[in-house]
């Protein structure tokens, strides 16, 4: 009975201190005043929220021989949810652009060794994890593996959706 009792909690301490998607990401509570914004536009995938994006310095100290950039890189996206006329139609500014009402997540990929092994074959995505945090810095209840699964299929720009402005500024510096 011992044993049982031993093995029961051994498997419970070790599921306990199993680290699944986004639990190694903290808040980056600096990255306004640390990171560089890079883009700012109309969120390809959901067509009613905005997202502006920054990254840390490692991210913008160049790229591996293969491209990739760095690990330590960490990625801020501010998603915003966007106006609506009464209808419920997104309202365009006269530029195009959808009007900002309200941040409502922070979306954070950090690109970190080992992370591959926490998300589902064929979203490993060369080790960028995945975080959500609402607007105060908490976790926001978030299928992670969603994230993943939207940035997979885009393996020649290295898994981002603005990798070639990220390239664009890293030429800037």
């Amino acid at each position: 009975m011992k044993k049982v009792i031993a093995l029961t909690a051994g498997i419970i301490g070790s599921s306990l201190c199993w680290a699944g998607p986004g639990d190694e990401i903290n808040f980056p509570a600096d990255y306004l005043t640390n990171f560089t914004p890079y883009l700012s536009l109309n969120r390809t995938q959901n067509p009613d929220q905005y997202i502006r994006l920054y990254i840390n310095d490692k991210g913008l100290s160049g790229t591996e021989e293969n491209g990739q950039l760095p690990y330590g890189t960490v990625i801020v996206g501010e998603v915003y949810k966007v106006e609506k006329d009464a209808d419920g139609k997104v309202i365009n500014s006269t530029l195009g652009e959808r009007v900002i009402n309200k941040l409502a997540v922070l979306a954070v990929m950090e690109r970190r060794e080992g992370a591959a092994a926490e998300y589902p074959e064929g979203m490993g995505n060369d080790d960028w994890d995945f975080a959500a945090f609402k607007p105060s810095g908490e976790r926001a209840n978030k299928d992670l593996t969603q994230c993943a699964a939207c940035h997979a299929p885009h393996t020649g720009s290295h898994h981002l959706f603005s990798y070639q402005h990220i390239i664009a500024e890293q030429n800037r510096k």
